[in-house]
């Protein structure tokens, strides 16, 4: 068999004859790795297989027993626990806890009595073990660790254990002899390694779970083909990095769950904790005469789940002749809206103002629903009237300052009343038959009634 050399890109899989400076076809620089193929005159002939037709009509749909691990944000994201013979994939930035994560569910398996194998390219034994005395309170007997960057290795080491769940630390730092000399963090390693545990995944005698961690590109993707994201069933991305101990875990891909769902979790010396009741994280803890101006409560959903967040505007005096306008939470095209619509509809002038909006926590405002809440803290900070802690916020504000009606706001409103608030404001007309022990309804038609009724402003 002869050995032909061809070169591929590392971002898309574009494969040429000659090494190139410049994909082709995703435009990418010195992104071409040297792959060598095997070529002969010789052809093997397929032996075709006969595959059984069967009416869709005729096959049996079960739904699988899932696997909770107790690490509820965790469960939640993928579902409603892990399916047996499913695979997922997590990514991070660098140091945003994947690996910490990823540990903690294998301990939670391993106390249920499953057997768990931790397989390692990127860390030595000792440096598995190190973490595992940190974040763990105690270290079952059913996890196996093999530090290896041979994929041959670690599926051998897959039938010696015989796990339940397989975690590979990364996919990227692994490599099969098969292909060599490719080296791992190749496409065709990383696709074929991967493979290989899709098919210990579904087998159907033996199914596995597997947990993938995948490296983050400079783009914040996974590194390698986009191929990869499609062969797994679930792609979960863990945000928050640094200093800050607030980490988000999202489902980008999952296969047996809502892609909207978003797990919070907050990142201590001992590892990754759950963070069941996000609200308290993403509103500030005042009391009745504690008020500060520029602060406006509203209700955000993420996945199935409502969670109060305060919105907070800063407005100040500008010296030049162009105020800015600054949102770590929201595009600016959207705050320059909300700010027009603020001068035009609600009588208030801010040519000469800095304005500055983010949120408690540093959510991302990507509903609509917060637009009102937006506005109105705006307004509070100009005129320096703080609002009530126990009202809230909720409505899309259109062009023409007419309170608009946003998506689930019965759960929102439930979820208000559930903590306690005493005043919602929203449009008019959107509330029907809804059941509530504390919170007021409050309807406007407009936004000039709003700043009428709150701020006094005619």
């Amino acid at each position: 068999m002869k050995q032909k050399i061809i070169y591929q890109c590392t971002e898309c899989g574009y494969t040429t004859s000659k090494w190139m400076g410049k994909c082709p076809e995703c435009g990418e620089w010195n992104s071409f790795a040297e792959k060598q193929e095997k070529n002969g005159s010789q052809k093997i002939a397929a032996t075709p297989t006969e595959s059984k037709i069967i009416p869709l009509r005729a096959i049996s749909g079960t739904e699988k027993e899932r696997i909770y691990t107790d690490i509820t944000e965790f469960d939640r994201v993928m579902g409603g626990g892990i399916v047996p013979d499913s695979v997922t994939i997590i990514t991070s930035p660098p140091g945003g806890g994947k690996s910490t994560l990823a540990l903690s569910i294998g301990c939670a398996l391993a106390k249920q009595k499953k057997r768990v194998l931790y397989a390692s390219g990127e860390e030595s034994a000792s440096q598995i073990k190190n973490r595992a005395d940190r974040i763990l309170a105690d270290i079952q007997e059913s996890i196996w660790v093999i530090a290896d960057t041979s994929m041959n290795k670690i599926l051998n080491a897959v039938e010696q254990v015989d796990p339940d769940f397989i975690v590979l630390d990364s996919i990227q730092t692994v490599a099969l002899e098969e292909y060599l000399p490719s080296r791992p963090g190749n496409p065709t390693q990383t696709m074929e390694c991967a493979q290989s545990l899709v098919q210990l995944a579904k087998n159907e005698v033996r199914p596995r779970a597997v947990l993938m961690i995948g490296q983050m590109n400079k783009n914040d993707e996974i590194a390698g083909l986009r191929a990869l994201e499609h062969l797994v069933d679930t792609v979960l991305v863990l945000e928050g990095e640094g200093a800050d101990g607030l980490r988000s875990l999202s489902a980008t891909k999952n296969r047996f769950g809502n892609t909207g769902e978003i797990g919070f979790f907050t990142m201590t010396e001992k590892g990754l904790f759950s963070i069941d009741n996000p609200s308290e994280i993403f509103m500030s803890d005042r009391k009745k005469g504690e008020e500060v101006s520029g602060a406006a409560l509203t209700v955000l959903r993420e996945g199935s789940r409502p969670i109060v967040t305060e919105v907070e505007s800063l407005v100040s005096k500008s010296f030049t002749p162009y105020p800015s306008r600054i949102s770590e939470s929201m595009k600016k095209d959207t705050l320059n809206t909300l700010i027009s619509v603020l001068e035009q509809r609600g009588g208030v002038a801010l040519y000469e103002q800095n304005v500055v909006v983010r949120t408690a926590g540093g959510l991302k405002l990507k509903e609509q629903a917060a637009n009102l809440a937006v506005i109105v803290s705006i307004a509070s900070s100009l005129f320096n009237r703080p609002l009530p802690t126990d009202w809230a916020f909720l409505a899309d504000v259109s062009l023409t300052g007419e309170l608009k009606r946003i998506p689930a706001l019965e759960s929102r409103i439930r979820e208000l009343d559930r903590m306690g608030f005493t005043k919602v404001f929203t449009a008019r007309g959107v509330v029907k038959n809804c059941a509530l022990k504390h919170v007021e309804i409050v309807e406007f038609h407009t936004l000039s009634q709003i700043m009428s009724e709150v701020f006094g402003k005619k």
